[in-house]
């Protein structure tokens, strides 16, 4: 019997450790995961075709081929697209409609010793009860029987590549890029697509290496992203842009070797945009800057603020009919002609087309975007069992005094700034961010959520602290 620890099913995907003494995520977890996937499709859904992929860690293989044997035992019509990019598994779910299902195996940008699975349904991605509810169907042992049969399809990352690289034109203006793949498989095939547009590529580190020796794929810690900022300043590139492992995140880069926040680059996607769609709807997630928020308004667009996730924001994206949507730890989703979903190649491959429209450098556009003082996401180490009633009783205390956007965690509104404070859905902790007029509020506003969280020892305020001391110090 094999014994399946329940928190590795997460609000918007499975994952665990996988290597070592004591995995626990497993072939044989994978395989009943594939048949309690496969059983919720067909019964949920009536669908009985899937497309499955996988990353270039070691353990990616194995886990594919024992959910595949698991889905293969409910019936499951399984289409294998081999070691490719997440959004290339969304793109094979989704160009087949509402009738298809995906599955990626992947660690993304975590440890090597991990490894996950993220489970779509067409153009939307399973979250929440759904995921909780292929644990209890394995608790249960309640699964379809039947006889599946199974395909791959090794053309499909060409499909979705070509079907990318068509939605742009550039402009007249020659680029050089410099490509930080982080050994994973974005190193592979996105370089050559930039090349056949007729774009400069520098490679930073874009062999395939599931040891990833140089760094982790992960564009959203700034120390993990300082050989990009460095080679771009010493090729004298146009910009940066930096793939997580899985390819269904970038960072930025500007020519003077700046970080761009995933939220900024929304903005200024969603500016281009709304050129066309006059009044478009954009939706950011609870951690954006206001800053971006104002400039999308300003530009005669629909800012709407929503919960953090990435299969929460496309679920908004399609009820509400937005054409983009962002989140801070750089999903970012285009509905424009597309099918929404987070597609980071894509995302890379409109941001050079603006650039090769303007005579003006990478960073002068997005100067044009007003900025205001403000932290990274600052993580809290906090029990899984108790984050969100921590939340919910610093968010009822904090209403008292403040206004506070409630639509996830608190969003408390100071005079010239906020701070948030959220249950993080994929880890034990509490995440945090501020943004102020001042570095002085900014701290202002920090001490006051710190005073709230002291009231918790289960709390680890360390980094908060650590955030405090720097902006004090000026860096």
């Amino acid at each position: 019997m094999t014994t399946i620890n329940p928190n590795i099913f997460r609000k918007y995907d499975i994952r665990g450790v996988a290597t070592g003494d004591s995995p626990d995520l497993t072939p044989e977890v994978a395989e009943l995961v594939g048949k309690a996937y496969g059983t919720h499709m067909k019964r949920s859904y009536g669908t009985s075709r899937v497309y499955i992929g996988c990353d270039n860690r070691e353990t990616s293989e194995p886990l594919k081929a024992a959910m595949t044997d698991g889905m293969l035992s409910t019936g499951m019509e399984v289409i294998d697209v081999g070691v490719v990019l997440t959004p290339t598994v969304y793109f094979a779910a989704s160009q087949c409609g509402e009738d298809c299902g995906g599955i990626m195996i992947t660690g993304s940008h975590l440890a090597i010793k991990y490894n996950g699975i993220k489970l779509a349904k067409g153009r939307q991605c399973l979250a929440g009860d759904e995921i909780f509810g292929l644990y209890r169907l394995i608790e249960a042992g309640d699964f379809e029987i039947g006889q599946g049969r199974s395909e791959s399809d090794p053309d499909m990352i060409r499909k979705h590549l070509d079907t990318i690289k068509g939605k742009v034109r550039l402009g007249n203006r020659k680029l050089k890029v410099v490509v930080d793949a982080g050994n994973a498989m974005a190193g592979e095939y996105i370089p050559p697509i930039y090349r056949e547009l007729g774009i400069e590529v520098v490679c930073l580190y874009c062999d395939p290496d599931p040891t990833f020796p140089n760094h982790l794929p992960n564009p959203e810690v700034p120390e993990l992203m300082a050989d990009l900022q460095k080679a771009v300043l010493e090729n004298e590139a146009d910009i940066g842009i930096g793939f997580d492992g899985d390819a269904d995140r970038c960072g930025i880069v500007d020519d003077k070797g700046n970080l761009i926040s995933a939220d900024r680059l929304t903005a200024l996607l969603a500016r281009d945009l709304l050129g066309r769609h006059p009044g478009a709807k954009i939706v950011f997630d609870v951690k954006s800057s206001q800053a971006v928020i104002d400039f999308v308004n300003a530009n005669g667009g629909q800012a709407v603020m929503w919960k953090a996730g990435h299969s929460l924001m496309k679920q908004k994206m399609a009820e509400i009919g937005a054409l983009l949507g962002g989140e801070v730890s750089g999903h970012i989703f285009i509905g424009e002609d597309y099918y929404g979903f987070d597609d980071a190649p894509l995302v890379s491959l409109k941001m050079l087309e603006l650039l090769s429209r303007t005579d003006k450098p990478c960073s002068e556009l997005f100067d044009e975007i007003p900025r205001l003082e403000a932290t990274p996401e600052i993580i809290l180490p906090t029990p899984d069992e108790v984050k969100f009633k921590i939340v919910e009783e610093v968010r009822e205390r904090l209403r008292k005094r403040y206004q506070v956007i409630d639509v996830d965690g608190a969003r408390v509104i100071f005079d010239d700034g906020w701070g948030l404070v959220r249950a993080s859905n994929t880890h034990g902790a509490l995440t945090m961010r501020f943004e102020a007029r001042t570095r002085e509020h900014l701290l202002r506003y920090m001490a006051e959520l710190e005073k709230e969280l002291e009231k918790y020892p289960q709390v680890d305020l360390t980094e908060l602290r650590r955030q405090m001391d720097a902006i004090r110090r000026g860096s």
